[in-house]
C-alpha cells in the first residue's frame, strides 16, 4: 500500500534505478546516509527542510504519479508538485464553473461546507463538554449562529457567520487543552504554542484535502465557499472546513492532553512561536495515526480510513455538481 513519506531534514533526492534515494546534509555540507525509498510505496512526500532536486527527479515523481507538498521554516505551507492532471474531465470543468458561477448553485454548495463544519465542530464540544469540561455556553452560541446559516444569501454574509461561529469554538480550546493556553487565535506568525499546532495542522489537512481532490475529476481551483484565488486551490480550503475538526483539532487535543508534546518541542523569538522538528515529527505521527484509523461506514458498510473519508467526500461533491445525488456534508455519527 502506498503512503506518505516525510522529509524533515534537508537534503537531497535523487533518483537510483527505480528507487528514490534521499541523502540528508546537514548545515555544514555534510552527507548523512543516504535512505532508500521504493518509488511503488510513495503516494505523496512532506518536505519540511531544504531539498535539493533537479528536473529529472521531478519528471520521475510525475511519471509515477507521486506529489510532493512543501513547507517553509515557520510551517507555513508554500505550495505543490503534482503530475499532470490527468482525471480533468471536461464535462466537470463546465458543470463545476457553472456551480460558481450562478448564485443559487454556490450558496447551496457553500452552506453546506459551513454546516457540516459546524456540526463536527459541535461533535468535539459535546465530547468534552460531557467528559467534565464546561462548554455548555459556548455550545449553545455555536448552535444559535448554525441557524443562521440557512438563512444567508451572499457568501461574504455567509463567511461573517462561519468567522463567528470559528472564533466563538477557538474560545473552549483553553478549557480542553491542559498545561498550554491559546487566548486569541494568531496567525503568520502564530504568537503561541496551540496556535502553531492550529496552522501547522490546518495546513496539514489542506494538503491532505488537495491530494484527495487530484485523484478526482474535480478541478482545485473552483471553490465555492472561499473565493477561488490566482495562485491556490482554494477547494481544497473548502473540503478542509469540514476535516479539520475531525482530523486536526482532535489531533491536537491529544497531543498535548496527553503530554506527547511538551513546552520545550516549541520555541519562540521576534517572528513568533515555531515547532521544533521533535514536535512536527510526534505532531506528524499522531495526524497519519488519524488518517489511518478506520470507523464503520454506514452507507457503504465496511470499514474505511478517515483518509479515505476525504476522497467519499470528493466524489460526493462531484455526484452534485454533475446532477446525479446532492450533497450532504461529512458529518460525524458516532
Amino acid at each position: 500500500m502506498k503512503k506518505s513519506y516525510y522529509l524533515f531534514n534537508p537534503g537531497r533526492l535523487s533518483r537510483k534505478d527505480n528507487t528514490l534515494q534521499f541523502t540528508p546534509v546537514d548545515e555544514q555540507g555534510k552527507e548523512g546516509p543516504c535512505r532508500y525509498i521504493p518509488v511503488e510505496t510513495v503516494s505523496d512526500l512532506y518536505v519540511f527542510g531544504n531539498l535539493d532536486a533537479n528536473s529529472a527527479m521531478y519528471n520521475f515523481l510525475g511519471k509515477n504519479g507521486i506529489s510532493a507538498h512543501f513547507f517553509d521554516y515557520y510551517e507555513h505551507y508554500t505550495g505543490s508538485f503534482f503530475a499532470k492532471d490527468y482525471l480533468l474531465a471536461g464535462k466537470m470543468q463546465v458543470e463545476q464553473t457553472r456551480h460558481y458561477t450562478l448564485r443559487n448553485k454556490r450558496m447551496v454548495l457553500a452552506q453546506k461546507f459551513v454546516e457540516g463544519a459546524a456540526f463536527n465542530m459541535l461533535k468535539n464540544l459535546r465530547y468534552y463538554n460531557n467528559r467534565e469540561k464546561d462548554l455548555a455556553q459556548i455550545i449553545s452560541q455555536i448552535e444559535g449562529y448554525a441557524t443562521q446559516i440557512s438563512a444567508t444569501s451572499e457568501v461574504a454574509e455567509l463567511m461573517g457567520i462561519e468567522g463567528n461561529i470559528r472564533q466563538t469554538y477557538y474560545a473552549a480550546f483553553d478549557t480542553i487543552v491542559s498545561g498550554f493556553t491559546m487566548v486569541n487565535r494568531s496567525k503568520r506568525p502564530p504568537l503561541n504554542e496551540v496556535n502553531v499546532l492550529i496552522s501547522f495542522g490546518n495546513m496539514m489537512c489542506y494538503s491532505v484535502c488537495m491530494d484527495m481532490i487530484y485523484h478526482t475529476q474535480l478541478n482545485p481551483t473552483i471553490s465555492f465557499l472561499h473565493e477561488p484565488g490566482t495562485r491556490r486551490y482554494s477547494l481544497a480550503l473548502d473540503l478542509a472546513e469540514i476535516f479539520k475538526p475531525v482530523l486536526v483539532d482532535r489531533t491536537i487535543f491529544r497531543v498535548l492532553n496527553k503530554k506527547e508534546i511538551q513546552p520545550n518541542d516549541f520555541m519562540t523569538d521576534i517572528n513568533g512561536c515555531v515547532l521544533k522538528e521533535s514536535g512536527k515529527k510526534v505532531f506528524v505521527k499522531a495526524f497519519e495515526e488519524r488518517l489511518k484509523e478506520t470507523i464503520k461506514h454506514r452507507t457503504l458498510s465496511k470499514s474505511v480510513s478517515y483518509k479515505h473519508l476525504v476522497k467519499l467526500e470528493c466524489y460526493k461533491l462531484s455526484k452534485h455538481i454533475l446532477n446525479i445525488e446532492e450533497y450532504k456534508p461529512f458529518k460525524i455519527w458516532w
